[in-house]
């Protein structure tokens, strides 16, 4: 089966190294029309993707999938709604191959010019999000580069229907279709063959949860940009607002569980829950959530705390809660137990803010804001490849932009070297 699945990923990967030189050269014109028109197929098509997808779900059900796992695989025509707007979003997006990113003279007359490129052929591996399948697809489109898709075995059908529709636009704008490839396969062993082809595929973007993200980094022959788990904290500081602060906690934990900017921890200042800490925690239960708490949060109706409910992805109706001595205790547990990914304070304190955002160096810190808003959408990028956790080229949201490396165009007028 490996030598199979190598086969194979020789032949994709092939097909998209050809791919890739014809859509470094592609007018920005023509995708846009391709995304536009993948846009309309996937709303023209969105009986078909949900009948797909119901069989995703039996498979999804079948195999135990928990209920958060199957909140990000369902698809139902609200969500197609908001695929159809995050193809149309990018579309509309300026194009950033050939931007001038600086431009300078120097002395010995050259003009240098530093201009975005395309990185190539990029590869996605993900799981269960089958809208994954559009977002990757129109931002490796719109960054001028190729991509190889693998999706979830539980997103088979799904994210089949879906790469349908995004390869009808390639062929509507004159582009290859073989720019946009989905692994067609649920063998594990092609993960494995993508994780080898150097030859074949620039990066790798894992998109999944901490066991594929490891895998990846373990395995990877080729250069990675990790999306690590999700496990962002909310501290509540001693100048929060009461109103904001439930607000906020309650959005973060409850609006979707299951997605990566869900919190996962909450924090309180000793000085805000000696005022009105127990009202948070209260509130919380109330909305249905099973609090994990420490010390003196384990009010009546919380789960003690364990040493593992910290730095811990419940991706659930779970939240871990701890009270802390001000925000360089808070700051000590999030670098203990954060993984990076997104970490919010809420305080009406500017020096305190101030100092939680110098203090840390997650990928994304937020004030008196949910940490559900860690979305490339919500950041105006039209859509996400992922949260890029690393410290190297991409980090946080990963769009279009984020997915193109540079050249130095360097021009003279006969000039030589003294």
């Amino acid at each position: 089966m490996t030598e199979n699945a190598t086969d194979m990923m020789n032949r994709i990967g092939t097909a998209a190294r050809i791919a890739a030189r014809s859509l470094a050269m592609a007018s920005a014109q023509a995708k846009t029309d391709a995304l536009t028109v993948a846009a309309d197929t996937v709303w023209a098509q969105r009986d078909a993707i949900i009948a797909a997808n119901a069989k995703d779900m039996a498979f999804g059900r079948d195999k135990g999938l928990s209920d958060a796992m199957l909140d990000r695989l369902m698809l139902d025509e609200d969500r197609i709604a908001g695929i159809v707007a995050g193809l149309r979003a990018v579309a509309a997006q300026d194009d950033p191959i050939g931007e001038v990113i600086a431009d300078w003279d120097q002395p010995s007359g050259l003009n240098i010019r530093r201009v975005r490129t395309p990185i190539g052929v990029i590869g996605v591996i993900y799981e269960s999000r089958p809208n994954v399948t559009a977002d990757a697809g129109a931002l490796c489109l719109k960054s001028g580069n190729a991509v190889i898709l693998r999706g979830g075995s539980e997103s088979f059908h799904s994210s089949g229907a879906i790469h349908d529709c995004l390869v009808a636009g390639l062929r509507a704008a004159g582009l290859p279709e073989t720019a946009i490839q989905l692994v067609p396969t649920r063998d594990r062993a092609a993960v494995s063959a993508m994780l080898a082809a150097v030859d074949h595929i620039d990066v790798i973007v894992p998109r999944g949860g901490k066991g594929l993200v490891g895998l990846v980094q373990r395995e990877a022959r080729v250069p990675v940009f990790a999306h690590l788990e999700g496990i962002c904290h909310v501290y509540v500081d001693a100048a929060a607002d009461p109103a904001k602060a439930t607000a906020v906690v309650l959005n973060a934990k409850t609006r979707r569980t299951g997605i990566c900017g869900s919190a996962e921890c909450v924090l309180i200042d000793r000085a805000y829950w000696d005022a009105q800490g127990p009202d948070l925690i209260r509130a919380l239960m109330e909305a249905g959530v099973e609090v994990h708490a420490e010390g003196d949060a384990a009010i009546t109706g919380t789960v003690k705390a364990v040493a593992e409910d910290f730095g811990r992805e419940f991706l659930d109706m779970i939240i871990a809660a701890k009270i802390v001595d001000g925000v360089e205790d808070a700051m000590d547990h999030i670098r203990t137990y954060g993984s990076g990914h997104t970490d919010a304070i809420l305080t009406e304190d500017d020096a305190t803010a101030e100092a939680f955002f110098r203090g840390l160096d997650s990928a994304i810190l937020m004030r008196n804001a949910s940490t559900q808003f860690a979305d490339g959408g919500e950041f105006g990028m039209g859509a996400e490849i992922g949260i890029a956790t690393g410290k190297l080229h991409a980090r946080g949201p990963v769009g279009a932009v984020q997915l193109t490396s540079f050249k130095y165009l360097v021009t003279g007028d006969g000039t030589v070297r003294g």
